[in-house]
């Protein structure tokens, strides 16, 4: 009982973004008693997101030698190693969807895990047990549509990351592959607003603010481009400038010399790069 009001008082803090709080409260029942897969999995989140990535790798790590059975913690703790690509995450996984056949998390999960290894077909059983058990939840939207895109179905690929992007407004990755999808499909049209947006709702990331620019300048938006443009260049501050000034340059040049751009260039290797990455 008193790892279950532990939980409850650092998960209240993490339901506020108080990662900090978090953390405190599970260092402190980690100091006063046994530990339990539970509270390291939870203080390797909270960890994890105070950007202390090393340190998370760890209490993962000792989470599953306590040989946990919940598939929610088998899941996190799985997906969290699987970033750091250690062979323990396909084991983690793998019983995290035995172990909870009906629980969505842990079946898409697996499936994530599994289409990024390119195990496709096993990987298909896994994100359709998903859907199957939560229709609307995104992240399953989202790995399946990830699915399809991968195995070059753009198409039901495109479907499925539009249903995605609605089931959670707010989500400006799936936005941004929605677009980059869009416009590796040469519906450039339905591809800016969906771009514009996601590039929006996530401020710091310059390239997909370069590629909406460059989408505007393709369109004709001459505004949106340069506006979006020195978004991408402000975001882009000591880490990727060439990108920006070549992007630049070519909407200087003209409207069709910054589609060749995105078309040779930017939107193959944005989508195949966004499509690898780990949930």
């Amino acid at each position: 009982m008193e790892a279950d009001a532990t939980l409850s008082r650092a998960l209240g803090h993490a339901d506020d973004g108080d990662w900090s709080g978090a953390a405190e409260v599970l260092r402190e029942s980690l100091a006063d008693g046994e530990p339990s897969a539970e509270i390291l999995c939870w203080l390797g989140v909270a960890e994890r997101e105070l950007g202390m990535e090393g340190v998370a790798y760890e209490r993962f790590k000792q989470a599953l030698a306590l040989d946990p059975r919940d598939p929610v913690i088998l899941a996190t703790a799985g997906t969290a190693l699987a970033g750091f690509d250690d062979p323990d995450a396909e084991s983690a996984l793998r019983a995290a969807a035995m172990l909870g056949r009906e629980v969505p998390f842990a079946r898409w999960s697996y499936g994530a895990y599994l289409t990024r290894e390119g195990m496709m077909d096993e990987a298909r059983v896994e994100l359709d047990a998903a859907l199957e058990l939560a229709p609307d939840d995104p992240t399953a939207l989202y790995e399946s549509g990830v699915w399809h895109l991968t195995s070059g179905d753009l198409d039901r690929g495109i479907t499925i990351m539009y249903r995605a992007a609605e089931a959670d407004r707010d989500d400006g990755w799936s936005r941004v592959v929605l677009g980059l999808a869009l416009l590796a499909a040469g519906r450039i049209d339905e591809a800016l607003p969906e771009l514009d947006r996601g590039s929006r709702i996530r401020d710091g990331d310059a390239e997909a603010q370069v590629i909406t620019a460059l989408v505007c300048a393709a369109e004709g938006y001459e505004d949106g481009a340069w506006e979006m443009l020195e978004r991408g260049r402000l975001a882009a501050e000591g880490t990727d400038a060439l990108t920006v000034n070549e992007a630049e340059d070519r909407m200087n040049e003209s409207p069709e010399a910054a589609l060749e751009l995105l078309r040779t260039t930017l939107v193959p290797s944005a989508l195949r790069e966004r499509l690898a990455a780990r949930p």
